[in-house]
C-alpha cells in the first residue's frame, strides 16, 4: 500500500492535502511535510472558513500562510490526500465534493477509530501520530528527508504524543524523534514555539474557563462549560480552548477531564481526557472518536442538555 500511495503522488497532476476540522499540530504537521515533498502541484486545505484559521502557534511552519480555504478552494484536484483524519465526517460538505471526485482518495491516519473511508487507506491505528506514520512510510521507500521535512515531522510528534509524555509514546517513537534532531531539527526551539509562546487572551481565557471547573463525583469528573458569551467576552478563538482538558486531568483524584463548548445550532462540542480509561468508549456513544485517553465529539444538544447526557454515560465508566 505505501509504494502505491507514493506511486499516485508521484503520476497525479493536481494534489490536494485536507487537514481535519479544528486543525492542531498533527495535522498541520503532516499536511506539510506532503506539501514539502510533493512541491508546487500540491495544496493544502485547511478546513476552516472565513474569519477563523489555524492556530497561531503554528505560523512558524512553512506552506500555512498560503493554503487554501474552505472559501477558495476549487474542485481541480485529481488526487486528494487525508492525513490525521480519522472519519469521513471530519471533512466537512464543500470539502467532501472535492473528495469524492477526486481519481485517487488517499487515507493516511493514526487513529484507531478511523474506519477506511479512502480508496487507499494507511491507518495504523494506536501509533503515537500521523507524522510518525508519515516517517515510517518514507523510511520504507527510502525517501531522503530535507530539513524542512524533519522539522515539520517534529512537530506532528511532538504536539501529538503531548512533549513525549502520553501512552503511545514507544522506543520507535523517540528512535525517531532523535533521527530527526540528527537531520538538524532544533527541538529546543520548535518545543518553544508550540507550548512556550501563548498570547495573553489564551491564558487569561483558560484560567476563567478552569476556575469555573466542576469537580463531581468524588473528584473523579472535572468539567468546564464554554458558552458562546464566554468566547465573546475574552475575544476567543477555537484554538484558545486547547490545553484545558489536561490541566484539569492533571488534578491528582481526576479520572475524566471534560471541556463542553457551545458551538451554535444546538450542538455542542466536546472534548475528553482521561488518565486510564477508554474514553473512546465514551464518545462513540455519541458518534464520536479519537484516542484512548484523548478523544471528542459533537452533540447535537445545547451546553446544558449535552451536559447531562454525557455525564449519565460517564458515571458508568467510573
Amino acid at each position: 500500500m505505501i509504494k502505491k500511495i507514493f506511486e499516485l503522488i508521484e503520476s497525479a497532476k493536481k494534489v490536494l492535502i485536507i487537514t481535519h476540522v479544528n486543525p492542531d499540530g498533527d495535522t498541520l504537521g503532516s499536511a506539510c511535510v506532503l506539501k514539502s515533498y510533493i512541491g508546487g502541484k500540491a495544496d493544502i486545505l485547511l478546513q476552516v472558513s472565513k474569519g477563523k484559521s489555524y492556530p497561531e502557534i503554528y505560523s512558524f511552519m512553512p506552506y500555512l500562510s498560503e493554503a487554501k480555504t474552505l472559501e477558495n478552494v476549487e474542485n481541480i484536484y485529481d488526487t486528494v490526500i487525508c492525513v490525521d483524519v480519522a472519519s469521513i465526517d471530519r471533512i466537512v460538505e464543500n470539502a467532501r465534493e472535492i473528495f469524492n471526485a477526486a481519481k485517487a482518495t488517499i487515507n493516511i491516519d493514526h487513529h484507531k477509530t478511523n474506519k477506511g473511508f479512502a480508496q487507499y487507506n494507511h491507518v495504523i491505528g494506536g501509533i503515537s501520530s500521523t507524522g510518525e506514520v508519515l516517517f515510517e512510510m518514507f523510511e520504507s521507500q527510502n525517501k531522503n528527508l530535507t530539513l524542512e521535512m524533519a522539522n515539520c515531522l517534529y512537530v506532528s510528534i511532538l504536539t501529538d504524543t503531548g512533549c513525549f509524555k502520553y501512552e503511545t509514546v514507544t522506543p520507535r517513537t523517540l528512535e525517531i524523534a532523535a533521527k530527526l534532531a540528527k537531520i538538524g531539527v532544533d527541538t529546543a526551539s520548535i518545543a518553544r514555539k508550540c507550548y512556550d509562546l501563548k498570547s495573553k487572551a489564551m491564558v487569561m481565557f483558560q484560567a476563567y474557563c478552569v476556575s469555573n471547573a466542576q469537580i463531581i463525583c468524588n473528584d473523579k469528573i472535572a468539567y468546564t462549560l464554554i458558552s458562546a458569551k464566554d468566547m465573546q467576552k475574552f475575544g476567543a478563538k477555537d484554538e484558545h480552548t486547547e490545553g484545558i482538558c489536561e490541566v484539569l486531568r492533571s488534578i491528582k483524584p481526576v479520572e475524566f477531564a471534560i471541556v463542553l463548548k457551545e458551538s451554535g445550532n444546538n450542538s455542542t462540542k466536546v472534548s475528553m481526557r482521561s488518565k486510564e480509561k477508554d474514553v473512546t468508549e465514551i464518545v462513540k456513544k455519541f458518534n464520536g472518536g479519537g484516542h484512548i485517553r484523548a478523544a471528542g465529539c459533537t452533540i447535537k444538544k445545547p451546553l446544558n442538555e449535552a451536559l447531562l447526557c454525557l455525564l449519565d454515560e460517564v458515571k458508568k465508566h467510573i
